[in-house]
């Protein structure tokens, strides 16, 4: 079984604003409400892969019973814990550039604490489990390592898609996947990166201090994967980049999805790429269409053994 785990998920409202001015009045000409969350977004992606999965996390409010009724109509399983504070809506302003504001999220309770562990509690040998994006301000900073300590008790994996100190403390409990972009790399490391051969140190080191799998997100210039197969660059595929949210959750989803179906990280990462792509490329996330239209022209290289 796969769990996704979306701590502090959200209505991500989208809006298209032809020309946004600050101070001023403005029209939005387009609009569309979608379930927020890093942890969301990957269940989704692996529906249309195929693969079921059952999303752990928070939800409170009318806010938490949209996306609950968005994930019935997606037929997405999930075991949320009901809150008595309303999940998160974050703005997502798309015009001349994108801009986003994310909401702080609710406050959880030490009830509403013990009983999402109690559904953690449930992981069996044999499972993997997706945490990703942010903490609530009211639970520890440590939370995922609390998480991680009965995964690891119960036998299961865990991949981690979060930055800073908070993934650093993880990496040696050997963490399936780890996807830091370029800015959070440098970050991690405290040091610019500049280049591919400095991107690949930094991605190694991840390696040595636990992580099984690397992939490095550069954006427009594609991306790394780093493993113990070997290094390799996806090329950047063309086309028009429509929506950046949710690019990096298609990835882990497709990395993970086809690792465990085939055991070969090439395959894995190669649908990896053509996942975050697809999505890059749609207002929403992708579908199993798009992806499969955009997966014969990825390109990837390898680029040291």
């Amino acid at each position: 079984m796969i769990y996704t785990v979306t701590l502090n998920p959200s209505i991500d409202y989208v809006f298209k604003v032809e020309r946004f001015e600050e101070g001023c009045l403005n029209h939005i000409f387009d609009e569309e409400a979608l379930p927020g969350g890093k942890g969301l977004n990957v269940s989704r992606i692996m529906k249309e892969l195929g693969t079921t999965s059952t999303n752990l996390g928070f939800l409170g409010g009318f806010t938490g019973s949209f996306i609950e009724d968005k994930l019935e109509e997606y037929q997405i399983a999930h075991d949320f814990v009901r809150i008595a504070h309303s999940t998160r809506i974050n703005l997502k302003m798309k015009s001349a550039t994108e801009t986003e504001l994310n909401g702080m999220g609710p406050t959880i309770t030490s009830q509403e604490r013990q009983q999402f562990m109690e559904n953690i509690n449930k992981i069996e040998a044999g499972d993997v489990v997706i945490l990703s994006g942010s903490i609530p301000h009211s639970l520890s900073e440590n939370f995922y390592e609390d998480i991680v300590s009965i995964v690891e008790a119960k036998g299961a994996s865990f991949v981690v898609d979060t930055s800073g100190e908070k993934l650093w403390k993880l990496l040696a409990k050997k963490p399936l996947l780890v996807k830091p972009n370029r800015d959070e790399l440098a970050l991690l490391f405290n040091r610019k990166i500049n280049s591919l051969t400095e991107i690949i140190e930094c991605g190694q080191a991840l390696l040595t201090k636990g992580a099984q799998h690397v992939i490095v997100s550069l954006g427009g210039e594609g991306s790394v994967y780093i493993g113990q197969t070997g290094i390799y660059k996806a090329r950047p595929i063309k086309g028009q980049l429509v929506n950046s949210v949710g690019a990096g959750d298609s990835m882990v989803a497709g990395f993970i999805d086809t690792l465990i179906k085939t055991q070969n990280p090439l395959d894995a990462y190669r649908v990896a790429v053509a996942c975050g792509t697809s999505t890059a490329f749609t207002q929403d996330l992708a579908n199993l269409s798009q992806i499969n239209e955009v997966l014969p022209s990825v390109s990837i290289k390898q680029v040291k053994e």
